[in-house]
């Protein structure tokens, strides 16, 4: 492989969630992996000491999409070609992550989303209300606004050339992009400025409900999901 690669991955407050996301990476890989601890309290980072990745911390909880913008940089900053960016609470399979890159690194993509609802994709322990809302209304919504039907459109897996990252007109930095807002803008800036975008099928298996298995709130969560593809469809943000 020629592109550097990075996969970041995310945690706060995980407890052994984020362990069992590190230790599944392949020890042989051809891409560097990176954790973003947004202000982890629990001591869970200090358990990855024992692993080949790089830790960056936030000393407080700034919210994912801060986080996510911190990491951002560190790509551009060191040189990066693509950008891998997935969960850190054990939802994600590490070993898929080379059916992201193939189309970008042999087939011309510059972005590729994960889908949970391809053939071949699959999940689990969901709750019927997020099955819903993953599956059929955000999509349906996405869909209408980008002018192209995608089967995911909330799944935070997934790979895209470093490069996007640098056009001016995809506004990242905005203040109003900190929490769950910023995955979902950059998917629809990528499509709607005529990125090649494709999907490629994933799993994506949540936690027990008792190792709490998501922290996205069911009303406040899925509005800070949803905002950007009204808002910038009614051309109301950049």
């Amino acid at each position: 492989m020629d592109k550097r690669v990075l996969a970041a991955t995310f945690a706060y407050n995980e407890g052994t969630k984020i362990k069992q996301t590190v230790s599944r990476f392949p020890k042989e890989r051809d891409y560097d992996v990176l954790v973003m601890d947004d202000g982890s309290t629990d001591g869970s980072i200090k358990a990855l000491e024992e692993f080949n990745v790089r830790i960056l911390h936030n000393e407080t909880n700034q919210g994912i999409g801060s986080a996510m913008k911190r990491v951002f940089r560190f790509a551009l900053d060191e040189g990066y070609d693509i950008l891998v960016i997935m969960a850190g609470n054990n939802k994600d399979d590490p070993e898929e992550i080379p059916r992201l890159l193939e189309p970008i690194l042999y087939q011309g993509y510059d972005f590729v989303q994960g889908s949970r609802y391809l053939a071949g994709g699959g999940y689990g322990n969901m709750p019927f209300y997020r099955t819903v809302a993953t599956r059929i209304m955000h999509p349906v919504i996405f869909s209408l606004a980008v002018g192209k039907r995608v089967t995911e459109s909330t799944n935070g897996f997934r790979a895209f050339k470093v490069s996007i990252l640098q056009d001016e007109r995809v506004h990242w930095r905005q203040d109003w992009l900190d929490r769950y807002e910023l995955e979902p803008y950059l998917m629809y800036k990528a499509i709607k400025l005529g990125y090649k975008h494709t999907e490629v099928p994933v799993t994506k298996i949540y936690p027990p409900h008792h190792l709490s298995y998501t922290k996205m709130k069911p009303i406040t969560g899925w509005w800070s999901m949803l905002r950007p593809v009204i808002f910038l469809g009614l051309g109301l943000k950049q």
